[in-house]
């Protein structure tokens, strides 16, 4: 991988992580459509230590405050019901799916998951989902009202991100919007949730960068570092957007992005594989 590539990619992973239109899709798309080798799901995973340090450093304050108030709620019963403490163990709760389907699924997730017929319905698909649960959500509790049935459907819903083209943002937003959750509520927690599953993702994937089949270290680390940068800016760009408008124009665009993927796919500009 040239460090060109590299950039551009990393560019990709920080516009598009928190947006409910898929990262490692659209990583996976704009290698095919440029020519390049597939970047690979290591390469994905380590570039989303980028973008979720962007979110430890965007949402540092409450994240400081869930971590010292859970772990003093352990011998302090008074602070069980704190909305910090409880957002602790809803996050701990909504990680374990996909700790264990992630680690179940290893290998479908580096290979057959990445085939572009399957993205491009999973874009379409999925996109047409969230626009049915904006539509009909009740928008109506704030992130307090979180319960820990509710974190564990999140936590399924999650998991749904192992097949790129679904979208972590985008898997947990719908199923908080469907859970009764305010937008920005569900965005939040969608963000919040995503922490501790992608830092333990790239962490694992760490140790393959630079081997035969995956990209170097240094373009790794380029990609990485943009991913960082541009994410932040974007975090904060979507959680004000959210506030006052519904997800249509990302339903729009992911539609439009897998109907044409189907079109190149079919008139074979690329390469199911490729």
């Amino acid at each position: 991988m040239s460090w060109f590539t590299a950039a551009v990619l990393g560019l990709v992973q920080g516009l598009t992580e928190f947006l409910p239109i898929s990262s490692s899709a659209h990583l996976r798309l704009v290698a095919a459509l440029a020519g390049w080798k597939d970047p690979g799901a290591a390469f994905t995973a380590v570039t989303q230590l980028g973008t979720e340090t962007a979110v430890l450093v965007y949402f540092r304050t409450e994240i400081a405050a869930i971590i010292v108030t859970w772990t003093r709620s352990l011998w302090t019963s008074g602070l069980r019901r704190d909305v910090h403490a409880r957002l602790g163990w809803y996050v701990l709760i909504g990680t374990v799916p996909i700790a264990v389907l992630g680690l179940a699924l290893q290998s479908q997730i580096e290979t057959a998951f990445r085939d572009l017929r399957l993205l491009a319905v999973t874009m379409i698909g999925f996109g047409l989902i969230l626009w049915v649960a904006d539509r009909i959500a009740a928008n109506r509790d704030p992130l307090e009202r979180l319960t820990a049935r509710s974190s564990l459907a999140l936590g399924f819903a999650q998991t749904l991100a192992l097949i790129p083209g679904v979208s972590r943002s985008g898997g947990t937003i719908t199923a908080g919007l469907l859970l009764g959750l305010q937008r920005e509520a569900a965005a939040h927690i969608s963000f919040l949730l995503a922490v501790p599953a992608v830092l333990a993702s790239g962490a694992l994937e760490l140790t393959k960068i630079g081997s035969t089949s995956t990209p170097p270290w240094g373009p790794t680390a380029l990609a990485t570092l943009i991913a960082f940068g541009v994410g932040y800016a974007v975090i904060a760009w979507f959680m004000r957007y959210i506030a006052q408008h519904r997800f249509t124009v990302f339903v729009v665009y992911r539609t439009a992005v897998g109907v044409a993927l189907l079109i190149m796919l079919g008139a074979g500009v690329l390469r199911s594989g490729a």
